[in-house]
């Protein structure tokens, strides 16, 4: 007896999903709470505006609020526009609000960038646009080396932290869509504990000093690459302070992931 196959199912369109959430949210106040939610969106919209992306932010497939942060779907042919300029005017804002509110501790985000099929419902933005993509968008931002990267650097210098999967990066970075060179980011190996989740991604600071970032698993055979750290990532001092991480710290590279 031959057992019943589901039916195929239309694919979902696909989406481009952003999103942000801040470094130490839980440790405000519970009386600022909604003061810096609000300030979130606030900043994180001018940025995008002034990327040119007013009409997608102002009309997105989904939105998804989580108080300390969000996510948003939006068409996955401004991903481009999502890599760059938009990290780098994030950090502008983010730095001119801090420079505006001396003796606050600065707001400083995590941003996470993927792409895949989802369905959205444009009477309901609030409650759909739910499947794996977005979930793994989420597990890209609870990743510990996007926490780390931020923790590290001085929040006088770094207010902004993305991570883009290795999705994005192939398709939009290595792809040249993107104005960023793949030089601009270090491949990393995303990990939630107790998620499950360990999957290559691609960590890019648009401002920070130079610095390590823990890599992935390290290569024995490899005299370059020391288990404990990975070349330091000059500062260029061009493109906001972009940082440059060369020939991915040495790393063999493999359509898009460290073997």
């Amino acid at each position: 007896m031959q057992s019943r196959r589901a039916p195929s199912r239309p694919l979902p369109p696909y989406r481009a999903i952003l999103a942000v959430d801040a470094k130490d949210f839980t440790k405000l106040p519970s009386s600022v709470h909604e003061e810096t939610s609000a300030a979130i969106k606030t900043v994180v919209g001018s940025a995008l505006r002034d990327a040119g992306l007013e009409a997608e932010w102002s009309a997105p497939s989904f939105f998804g609020d989580t108080g300390d942060g969000f996510a948003v779907g939006l068409p996955p042919r401004i991903l481009p526009f999502l890599v760059d300029p938009f990290p780098a005017l994030l950090q502008e804002r983010l730095a001119q609000r801090r420079n505006d509110r001396p003796g606050e501790a600065p707001l400083r985000l995590r941003v996470s960038l993927h792409v895949g099929p989802l369905p959205t419902d444009p009477a309901a933005p609030s409650s759909t646009g739910n499947g794996a993509a977005r979930n793994d968008t989420h597990r890209l931002l609870d990743a510990d080396v996007i926490k780390e990267a931020l923790r590290d650097v001085s929040a006088e210098i770094a207010l902004v932290a993305m991570i883009i999967s290795d999705r994005v990066f192939d398709d939009v970075v290595r792809g040249r869509y993107a104005g960023l060179h793949p030089d601009n980011f270090v491949s990393v190996t995303a990990r939630v504990a107790g998620k499950g989740f360990d999957q290559p991604a691609w960590l890019h600071l648009p401002a920070q000093p130079g610095r390590s970032f823990p890599s992935s698993s390290p290569q024995p055979d490899d005299p370059t690459h020391d288990a404990a750290m990975v070349r330091p990532m000059p500062f260029l001092g061009t493109n906001y302070g972009q940082a440059a991480q060369i020939n991915h710290g040495g790393m063999r590279q493999s359509g898009g992931t460290t073997r």
